[in-house]
């Protein structure tokens, strides 16, 4: 290239836009929940983002409240939880520097009563902003039916599959809603830390997010153990975890 080229194509270069590296301002962090190398990703993201707030799929309010207030607590609100394997969480917590611990997950019994009652009453005022007041498309409501019998081994009755599907989309705005009330309080960037199905943009946190705040802008890494159709963001591959086939408890011999 002459010099002459050479110099119009730096003047050109120059007069682009500068890409902007100002993060998203809720980020969407996916994991495969046994596995300790998607913590360790995610503990390296939440260092370089340096968010002001991470939302814990695995915690309630009450439980982060409590692990929040006093971080020598961590560990014990994670066994109140219920949740296994704080070991391979650990990172994630060492990671946190001054974010608030928000926790979104939904009491027992909370999750019991939406068979009965329906994600969107259980929700309360804001469940039309979410979309819960509306049935899914059938071609989704199909798809996500037979995703959940896959989950559960093809060991439960596809019939209650349903109830299986209604928990999942109380579960996403739920945990939608947490990131948007963090943000709120806290600005940005807030992070949530959640399972891949919930980090999916078609529609998991960040398709609600776009529903009901379409202003605030979403970035959703998987960290998934294989190739992968599920749409994210971004998708990373990570070893996948030694582990007994879950299957093995549900399916009777």
């Amino acid at each position: 290239m002459s010099a002459k080229r050479l110099c119009a194509a730096l003047l050109l270069w120059l007069a682009l836009p500068a890409k902007a590296d100002t993060p998203a301002e809720i980020v969407v962090l996916g994991e495969v929940h046994d596995n300790p190398h998607a913590h360790l990703e995610q503990a390296a993201e939440l260092k370089a983002l340096r968010p002001t707030a991470v939302v814990f799929e695995m915690l309630t309010a009450e439980e982060a409240a409590k692990a929040d207030a006093d971080r020598s607590q961590i560990a014990q609100a994670w066994a109140a939880s219920g949740w296994q394997h704080f070991d391979i969480y650990a990172p994630i917590f060492d990671a946190l520097g001054g974010a608030r611990i928000i926790g979104a997950a939904a009491p027992r019994e909370a999750v019991q009563r939406v068979y009965r009652e329906g994600a969107a009453a259980l929700f309360g005022p804001e469940a039309a902003r979410f979309g819960l007041d509306q049935p899914l498309p059938e071609d989704q409501q199909a798809a996500r039916v037979e995703l959940q019998f896959a989950a559960h081994c093809e060991a439960m009755p596809r019939e209650v599959m349903g109830g299986m599907v209604a928990v999942q989309r109380y579960r996403d705005a739920t945990f939608a809603r947490a990131a948007l009330a963090a943000l709120k309080a806290y600005g940005p960037p807030v992070a949530v830390i959640t399972g891949n199905g919930h980090a999916r943009t078609d529609w998991g946190i960040p398709a609600l997010i776009a529903r009901a705040a379409p202003e605030v802008t979403t970035h959703a890494i998987g960290f998934v153990e294989a190739e992968t159709a599920v749409p994210f963001d971004e998708t990373r591959l990570i070893p996948p975890a030694e582990r007994d086939d879950p299957c093995n408890a549900l399916i009777k011999k």
